[in-house]
């Protein structure tokens, strides 16, 4: 099992290209199944959930050709086979995204329970409630969904408990083939859902309300869509998490390919624990710049929502970088429980971090010390990268394929910068 040594103390400087969004594949690839033609998709991040995902495409039938880096072409039209087993499924939550597809497509499907990171329950109910309304019959059966809707999905209005981007997505690709109109209400903004609603826009379905919390989605009746080429669009919480590289670290460094909307709440609360930060270029692919900082850092406070409020995703990158910051930092996680699974680890490291529930108190500034210390999830990891690159001495992130999971290449992007990181095996 691979592991991450890194030797903190140094400061950083130089560029770094952002990925695609994981995030924004994962839901693209799941819509080649709704293509009457193979669909091409560029920008992928050659990451483990990305590969996961194309592996459950070509058990469901489909064919994968590689035309480069990050560049795929699926071909769906031969897809046979509509049950996502348990193997395959157990390995990432994300698989949940081809029940909507299957579904709408072949009137039937199997979708074993999800697995993934433990960051605590993301239930799967508001998906079959959703399905449901669509008029599909589903049970849970052996830890497999099994739904059926022998006259096709009939469109209907689907009112979220609350916002789930993947339970929009699923509904939105859903919705594509159904009968009639649907109605999303309470959708989920984020812009990885955008995309795919763009997607499908550009591929001729009547799609309104794209970016707001009501989607109205007028459904083929069953016909296949004439979806065209794809890029991703960039990463915005690996551009997230290289800005806090750039901050933890007190360095000058540039992002290339970031779209500057995407990161908006993240580099606001950058200015304002004392970065300055300048963005050039088209809004939506273009370099943001951080400059290191002449004063001490300032504490701050963060509650993570949903876009575009400051995203989940980044609390864990957040509370490292608090560590540097002087005065009481506090962080309130409001969409998911156990996510500061991260604090004891960090703790190991010398980080001095009180819990209340889901507000977590963070007093700084700290002087780290390198340990070994292990990753719980994909999120928390990257905190452990960064706090590794402050801290005095070596540290070994251990469970790094938590961490491959999302990010592409980060030891090579952080050895670009300067960071001192070697990925050895135990």
């Amino acid at each position: 099992m691979d592991y991450l040594e890194i030797e903190g103390g140094y400061t950083l400087q130089g560029s770094v290209k952002i990925s695609g969004a994981k995030n924004a594949a994962l839901p693209l690839l799941a819509l080649s199944l709704l293509s009457r033609q193979p669909m091409e998709l560029c920008n992928l991040p050659e990451v483990a959930d990305i590969n996961t995902f194309i592996r459950l495409l070509t058990m469901l039938g489909a064919s994968v050709a590689t035309q480069g880096i990050g560049h795929r072409i699926i071909d769906s039209t031969h897809v046979h086979e509509t049950k996502a087993i348990y193997d395959i499924v157990r390995k990432m939550r994300a698989s949940i995204l081809v029940l909507g597809p299957l579904l709408a497509r072949f009137g039937h499907c199997e979708v074993s329970l999800p697995g993934g990171c433990a960051i605590g329950a993301r239930p799967v109910d508001l998906h079959i409630k959703a399905m449901q309304k669509l008029g599909a019959t589903i049970e849970v059966q052996g830890g497999y969904i099994i739904a059926h809707a022998k006259q096709g999905l009939k469109g209907a209005d689907i009112v979220f408990d609350k916002i789930t981007v993947t339970g929009t997505s699923n509904v939105v690709m859903a919705a594509a083939l159904a009968h009639g109109k649907t109605r999303i209400i309470n959708a989920a903004k984020e812009p990885e859902v955008v995309q795919l609603c763009q997607a499908l826009q550009v591929g001729g379905l009547p799609i309104q309300g794209i970016g707001t919390s009501e989607i109205i989605i007028e459904g083929t009746g069953g016909e296949l869509l004439d979806l065209q080429p794809i890029k991703v669009i960039p990463d915005r919480i690996e551009a997230g998490t290289y800005l806090c590289v750039g901050a933890i670290t007190n360095s000058q460094i540039a992002l290339h390919d970031v779209c500057e909307e995407h990161i908006e709440s993240i580099v606001l609360k950058l200015n304002e624990i004392g970065f300055e930060t300048m963005f050039q270029g088209d809004s939506h692919n273009g370099i943001m710049t951080l400059y290191s900082c002449q004063k001490p850092l300032q504490a701050f406070r963060i509650t993570t929502t949903e876009y575009p409020g400051f995203p989940t995703d980044m609390q864990a990158q957040f509370m490292a970088l608090s560590t540097q910051c002087y005065g009481s930092s506090f962080i309130k996680e409001t969409l998911f429980e156990n996510r500061f699974m991260h604090v004891n680890e960090l703790q190991r490291l010398g980080a001095t971090i009180t819990i209340d529930g889901n507000v977590a108190q963070i007093q700084g500034k700290t002087e780290l010390i390198g340990a070994d210390v292990m990753a719980t999830d994909l999120r928390a990891s990257s905190a452990l990268v960064l706090a590794a690159l402050v801290a005095k001495g070596v540290t070994k992130v251990h469970r790094i394929y938590h961490l491959d999971r999302g990010y592409e290449q980060l030891e090579t992007k952080l050895s670009g910068l300067g960071a001192k990181i070697k990925r050895l095996s135990e």
